[in-house]
């Protein structure tokens, strides 16, 4: 059944592991939808047959009672097709917002008009996204530019990407093969030519592609020595002075230290606690008076415009690879008040 009815819409191949699952609330739908016009146009013709004008003279219209039970029933039956429809979107909305723990992290940059692919491991490639089967991968998006979209018909997945934001993605391909990646975002003239290709390869084939492919990271603004994206990331992080109130090794400074804060939850000054994600890092760079951490001073100045896309990624996954890191001993703070760098000067306070 589902076979036919994906050939029937004329649906692309379900290639996720979420794909049949969003085509089956796609096809209740549809087939809700068909059933009611349906029901709603053999009505009218019934009306129009049986009670079609034989005279000249217009009799009256009676009053009509509709009987208590038939309105439950209609307007009952109408709501908790709508509630279960809700509950079952809202259930694949959370399923695909929550990427799995193992998820291979991979970094996409959009600008106009290609896509570009950065791995942890050190390789990139553009225009052509190299992912295994069977394993969830999770997209850490941002856009140079304007606003794009990553769109995977055969995944049944789109995602906007946002300038100056981290937007994520998780899927997992069930089947070796390529894949269209549309932007589904007008974003400029050569809008329809942004196209990419997801490949997905067995598991022997994706790890020799990896090793293949190893070298250094070749994304606009990136720095380090090409050993792989988080030591680019450490790299252009000394090179910005983030670990002048950032340390690395648990010992507390003026900023929050990255020792073992990815994934963890951060307490903030206006009584919240929030996730140290990716989105949060990337908020913190552009926006660091967004959120302050508990704590800490608002000292830190805006990255907006400063840090490439490259930068921001090569720097969260540089966090990201200290967060197994064990924190070192904490130290007491110096007598007297710290006498804080300038704001214009040092980043601080917030990832």
């Amino acid at each position: 059944m589902n076979e036919l009815l994906r050939r029937i819409l004329h649906l692309p191949a379900q290639s996720s592991s979420v794909a049949a699952d969003i085509d089956a609330l796609h096809y209740t739908v549809i087939l809700a939808t068909m059933a009611g016009v349906t029901l709603a146009a053999a009505i009218a013709g019934v009306f129009l047959v049986r009670y079609r004008r034989r005279t000249t003279a217009v009799p009256l219209t009676p009053r009509i009672e509709v009987p208590l039970w038939f309105e439950v029933v209609a307007y009952g039956g109408l709501l908790i097709l709508f509630c279960a429809w809700w509950v079952v979107g809202f259930a694949q909305y959370r399923e695909i917002e929550t990427a799995p723990a193992d998820a291979i992290p991979i970094y996409v940059t959009a600008k106009q008009w290609m896509w570009k692919f950065a791995y942890p491991e050190g390789p990139t490639s553009q225009d052509a996204l190299i992912v295994p089967v069977g394993r969830p991968v999770k997209l850490i998006m941002t856009s140079r530019d304007v606003i794009h979209s990553f769109y995977v018909p055969d995944f049944r997945l789109k995602q906007d990407v946002v300038p100056g934001r981290a937007e994520t993605l998780w899927f997992e391909a069930t089947e070796p093969g390529s894949h269209d990646v549309l932007c589904a975002q007008y974003c400029g003239l050569r809008h329809s030519l942004m196209r990419a290709q997801v490949v997905a390869l067995s598991a022997p084939d994706y790890a020799r592609w990896l090793d293949a492919a190893r070298a250094p990271l070749e994304l606009p603004g990136a720095k380090g020595d090409g050993q792989g994206l988080a030591e680019d990331g450490r790299a252009t992080a000394a090179e910005r002075g983030c670990l002048r109130c950032h340390t690395t090794d648990g010992s507390p400074f003026i900023g929050p230290t990255w020792a073992h804060a990815f994934g963890q939850l951060r307490h903030t000054a206006d009584g919240r606690d929030v996730v140290i994600d990716e989105a949060y890092l990337t908020e913190s760079m552009m926006d660091p008076r967004a959120v302050i951490a508990a704590g800490f001073p608002p000292v830190m100045p805006s990255y907006q415009g400063v840090l490439t896309p490259a930068e921001v990624s090569a720097i969260i996954e540089y966090i990201r690879s200290l967060r197994d890191a064990a924190p070192a001993r904490a130290v007491p703070s110096p007598a007297g008040p710290i006498a804080f760098p300038p704001p214009g000067d040092t980043p601080g306070a917030n990832p």
